[in-house]
């Protein structure tokens, strides 16, 4: 039986050569029946996608220069749609640290508590925050999102927490707060 052996430059070069297309080919595909939807209904994230997933995210007290071991009451947390402004807030900014963008999320994962002092789950709290972050001209993109209820958070002042999925070509950086 007769073998032929590639000298280690060629070899090297045909690896390459066959890893290149499924680089260039990596893309995010955001998949809706309805473009003025809120959230999507999927995401397909390609092959060769450079990934970052972001720890869950809880909201900062309303007073930046107050210590959450110092927060006593709800009111300096303030309600639904602040906490989820602010756990963007610091989503966008662990996002721009890593070279992505609130553009390149493609799944977040919400844990929303009751506020008790309206005696429930306030869900429309969190898409009014949410608003303020997707589907904006800042960011015309949005995600595939799940939420779920939650009988509390770590601490007795958080109303939501927010982990996400972020996808991006490799290489494609962006500047801070793209």
């Amino acid at each position: 039986m007769l073998t032929k052996i590639l000298p280690a430059p060629a070899l090297m070069i045909a690896l390459l050569t066959a890893l290149i297309p499924a680089t260039a080919n990596a893309q995010v595909t955001r998949i809706t029946s309805n473009p003025s939807a809120l959230i999507l209904e999927a995401a397909k994230v390609s092959a060769g996608t450079d990934l970052l997933f972001v720890s869950g995210q809880l909201a900062a007290p309303l007073d930046p220069a107050k210590p959450m071991s110092e927060v006593k009451s709800l009111d300096e947390m303030g309600d639904t749609k602040t906490q989820t402004i602010s756990v963007l807030g610091k989503i966008k900014a662990i996002l721009a640290r890593q070279g992505y963008a609130m553009s390149d999320l493609v799944k977040l994962t919400l844990f929303i508590a009751p506020d008790p002092r309206l005696g429930k789950l306030d869900f429309a709290g969190v898409n009014e925050g949410f608003k303020t972050y997707f589907k904006t001209p800042e960011n015309p993109e949005t995600v595939s999102r799940s939420a779920f209820q939650v009988g509390a958070l770590v601490g007795p002042y958080f109303l939501i927490e927010i982990e996400g999925i972020a996808a991006k070509k490799p290489g494609k950086d962006k500047k801070p707060g793209e």
